[in-house]
């Protein structure tokens, strides 16, 4: 069933675009990223695809039935949305999760229902190249056309060559300023093409891109002391970097200098850990399609649960500045509001203090992403992707590196939420 995706994978092993490097992380680790992620599910929630395929790729093992949980509910939800309300980097993260479960995704069954999600993301991602094409920005993002790529490839399906083709150029220009996640997933994606093609001129192309892109994180990794991007995109870095070591050849990656900054930070987002989580067994998005079906290796969670920080104490206030600006749309505003807030509070829970105390001027809305609650209205504004517009976060003058969910302010902080576009 599987065949033309398991056989991309085992190409991959072959010319060296598994991983190569020695660095894996300890088992203690390993196992309390999978218990973090594990109980990050909530089960009133919608699936996140993202948590079954770093599950996967680390070997989860079944205790609990969270992975049997999350491969049911992804069926249900691809069935349910995948045609109508899904952009294709979703229906992208769709397909890689059930490749990594040992499901085709071309026959996905749920509610007495069959979809084929790789004519959908071969329908959508042809979209997003024709908006590419037509005025150089894709119909979403370029992070999900290199997510299309990936998908399309390891499905061994058509489609795979036009989205490369349209995001090497771009990981080729020198003005596409390309975030850190975004490279590193463009990598991933272009580095099956190129494995997969056999198109000499693409291969030429692809080589090019990829070697552009791993050499540029070496660059930046050597500068920075190991940090590549923010720590956020470090494990997206660490997967390219990882299984795509013939690009850089014979430059080597120190990859005990990349991994001592993982080490140093703790881990707590869910979609943080599900990027960082396969790079630290040694294993990449490029291997979703080669696992051993069922997943018979690896680390299990540890049956004791991870205690992540004391609970019961009363905890100190502080006072966080918190202003609002628009200077983009519309009828212009700029204003500013002071709230005490427990200590180690979410940025997310200054935004409800500050609507509480001033709900004409402050009030705010969000919607729940895989990276948890993005911020998408305030004081009546809306973000707009068709105008690309958004709400920016910023610390003093600095954007801030996590979402409204996560962040968690100091005392005496000012924090600012700008109309920006992007």
């Amino acid at each position: 069933m599987l065949g033309v995706a398991l056989g991309v994978g085992v190409l991959l092993a072959l010319l060296g675009g598994a991983a190569t490097h020695s660095c894996v992380a300890p088992d203690k680790l390993v196992s309390e990223l999978l218990e973090r992620l594990e109980d990050s599910v909530d089960r009133d929630e919608p699936p996140n695809p993202s948590v079954l395929l770093a599950m996967n790729l680390a070997g989860a093992t079944e205790a609990g039935g969270t992975r049997k949980w999350l491969l049911r509910e992804i069926k249900e939800e691809a069935v349910k949305r995948a045609q109508k309300d899904m952009t294709s980097g979703q229906v992208a993260l769709y397909v890689l999760a059930l490749l990594s479960s040992c499901q085709d995704p071309h026959h996905t069954h749920a509610l007495g229902q069959t979809v084929d999600l790789f004519r959908v993301l071969r329908e959508k991602t042809k979209e997003e190249t024709e908006s590419l094409e037509a005025t150089g920005v894709p119909k979403t993002t370029l992070y999900s056309v290199s997510l299309d790529t990936l998908g399309l490839c390891l499905g061994g399906v058509g489609g795979y060559e036009d989205a490369a083709t349209a995001l090497a150029k771009e990981a080729l220009s020198p003005a596409g300023h390309l975030s850190v996640d975004t490279r590193a997933a463009a990598a991933l994606g272009l580095a099956c093409a190129y494995h997969r093609t056999e198109r000499q001129d693409l291969r030429h192309l692809l080589w090019e891109a990829v070697s552009v892109v791993t050499n540029g994180f070496l660059d930046e990794q050597e500068k920075r002391d190991g940090m590549m991007g923010n720590i956020y995109s470090m494990g997206l870095a660490l997967q390219a970097l990882g299984s795509t070591a013939m690009f850089y050849a014979p430059r080597e990656w120190d990859c005990a200098q990349a991994f001592s900054v993982v080490y140093g930070h703790d881990y707590r987002q869910p979609m943080a850990i599900a990027q960082v989580l396969p790079a630290l067994v040694g294993k990449s998005y490029l291997e979703a399609a080669s696992l051993e079906c069922p997943a018979s290796s690896g680390v299990s969670p540890s049956l004791q649960p991870l205690k992540l920080g004391p609970a019961g104490v009363q905890k100190a206030r502080i006072r966080v500045h918190y202003s609002i600006v628009n200077a983009l749309q519309g009828k212009h505003f700029h204003e500013s509001i002071s709230v005490r807030v427990p200590a180690g509070s979410t940025l997310l829970e200054v935004l409800r203090a500050a609507e509480k105390k001033e709900p004409d001027v402050f009030s705010f809305r969000t919607e729940q992403t895989s990276w948890g609650p993005m911020v998408v209205s305030i004081h009546g504004l809306a973000a707009n992707p068709e105008d690309r517009t958004y709400w920016q976060f910023l610390s003093e003058e600095d954007a801030l590196q996590e979402g409204v969910g996560t962040y968690v302010p100091v005392d005496g902080e000012r924090i600012q939420a700008v109309f920006s576009t992007y």
